[in-house]
């Protein structure tokens, strides 16, 4: 089960999310993208869970929950579409004519 957690503190560290969730059961892995020009955490992870079992006990837990002086967001975590994460474009040049010449 993977867990999408938003609105963090920049300031936050794996260890700090991993510290968290296990107060709800066993963490597998926990993904803290960062920025790639300063290195810094961009305000969101993503958490997963041993057992899908867990997964609305800790939302209704810590959904809106203030942790590090922000009001933590927790859902589930949806698949990447590949439609969005394509960078767009338009394809076929976008299909558009050029009328008016």
């Amino acid at each position: 089960m993977s867990l999408y957690v938003g609105n963090l503190s920049y300031d936050v560290t794996r260890e700090d999310l991993e510290r968290v969730f296990a107060e709800y059961g066993d963490v597998k892995r926990v993904s803290l993208p960062t920025d790639r020009e300063t290195g810094r955490p961009r305000g969101f992870a993503f958490v997963d869970m041993a057992a899908e079992t867990q997964e609305d006990s800790i939302i209704e837990s810590l959904d809106g929950a203030e942790w590090m002086g922000r009001e933590m967001r927790v859902n589930k975590a949806r698949p990447r579409d590949d439609a969005r994460s394509g960078g767009g474009g338009g394809g076929n040049g976008g299909n558009y004519r050029r009328t008016g010449f």
